[in-house]
């Protein structure tokens, strides 16, 4: 829904007609142009969310041995955060050590009988079938070594899982695990924390249908929260999702506001009251609507109404200025304009009165005597005739 807010000094001058009180008078309304500010604006509810947000988990099951931190604490990248229990990872770990070892014992043994064996091939002192089993013997433990060399990166890197960082700067706001507890592994990360940087903040508007047109990228905005209520926070709108919500059979559309917090006083979940200036001018000339529809008419001659002056050229919008006693018609250029003022590029300058329409002032009326009742009370300290 539009709300109209101008900031524009009414200045509003009578240009009076006749002088006579004994019969109703005709006067001009006008308008004096002076710099001013317009504004239009367009206003929505939307949640508060972090701009990051990280579910912080670990990659391999086992026991919670350490929490380092908690609810609240802020952290920074690279932070230790927790730690898991690590006897199986450690047995692990060494357990593709000693395949490792020992697959590269064979893979070395059968190297050197495969080296051999081709060169007495070579020399066909022995038969293929020879040399084909030991080069298949060769390329058996080749290919086991192998395994075993990443058999143990993973063993290692599950290890280094054991110990879990904080990925950004933040602050925790969730805390999923306890001490002891058993995280499980299987087709998803196991959470254990969740952080968002609070210094950097947005808001997820939702703005009606007959709204949404209105709104662009980089707008300024303005939005209050109930948690502060004397507080007005400043953002800028970020992003117009196209994709519809409906709800209710009521069409809305998400409006991204990015909101900078180093106070943090904004948190994740709060209702944001929006205010989007779809129109925002300063220092300019502009005019109520109603002057670009002023057509003046011609008075009597002893009616005092200021005498039109049409312009030569009419072509284009124009307003009506009254001076030295005159309607002159203007030619005006029009710039951008809310639901109650236009602004004017050119053709107006400041101190111009702009015609808006025809008042019609009734005549004062005399006092009347009254008849008096005799027979009424008098007031207190009234003299009885």
């Amino acid at each position: 829904m539009d709300y109209l807010k101008i900031t524009i000094p009414a200045l509003v001058t009578l240009a009076l007609v006749t002088s006579c009180e004994k019969k109703d008078r005709m006067e001009v309304e006008t308008y004096t142009v002076e710099p001013t500010s317009m504004s239009e604006v367009v206003t929505a509810t939307g949640t508060m969310e972090s701009v990051t947000q990280v579910d912080v988990g670990t990659q391999v099951t086992g026991i919670i041995d350490k929490l380092y931190v908690d609810y609240n604490d802020h952290v920074t990248q690279g932070q230790l955060l927790a730690e898991l229990e690590k006897t199986l990872l450690d047995s692990d770990l060494k357990s593709a050590d000693a395949n490792m070892a020992s697959a590269k014992a064979t893979y070395e043994y059968t190297k050197k009988n495969y080296e051999r064996d081709k060169a007495l091939h070579d020399e066909q002192l022995i038969s293929d079938y020879e040399f084909q089993t030991s080069k298949k013997d060769y390329d058996v433990a080749r290919l086991a070594y192998e395994k075993t060399q990443a058999d143990r990166v993973r063993a290692a890197k599950n290890l280094n899982y054991a110990q879990i960082y904080s990925p950004i700067d933040g602050i925790i706001i969730s805390r999923e695990v306890e001490v002891g507890q058993t995280v499980v592994s299987n087709m998803t990360v196991a959470n254990l924390y969740t952080i968002a940087d609070l210094d950097n903040m947005q808001v997820v508007g939702d703005v009606d249908e007959a709204d949404i047109g209105q709104v662009k990228v980089g707008q300024h905005v303005t939005f209050t929260v109930d948690a502060f209520p004397n507080d007005t926070f400043s953002g800028t709108v970020t992003q117009v999702r196209l994709n519809p919500t409906t709800t209710s059979n009521v069409v809305t559309y998400e409006v991204i506001v990015a909101a900078p917090n180093p106070d943090q006083k904004l948190i994740p979940g709060m209702t944001a009251n929006l205010t989007i200036y779809t129109l925002e001018l300063d220092n300019v000339l502009a005019v109520p609507l109603k002057a670009l529809k002023f057509q003046p008419f011609e008075g009597e001659k002893d009616s005092g109404l200021p005498t039109p002056v049409p312009a030569k050229e009419s072509e284009g919008k124009s307003v009506w200025v009254e001076r030295d006693g005159k309607l002159i018609q203007t030619p005006v250029e029009l710039g951008m304009a809310n639901s109650a003022y236009q602004q004017i590029t050119s053709g107006l300058k400041n101190g111009d009165k702009v015609a808006l329409q025809y008042n019609v002032i009734q005549a004062k009326q005399k006092d009347t005597p009254t008849e008096e009742n005799p027979f009424m009370p008098k007031p207190p300290g009234a003299k009885k005739k």
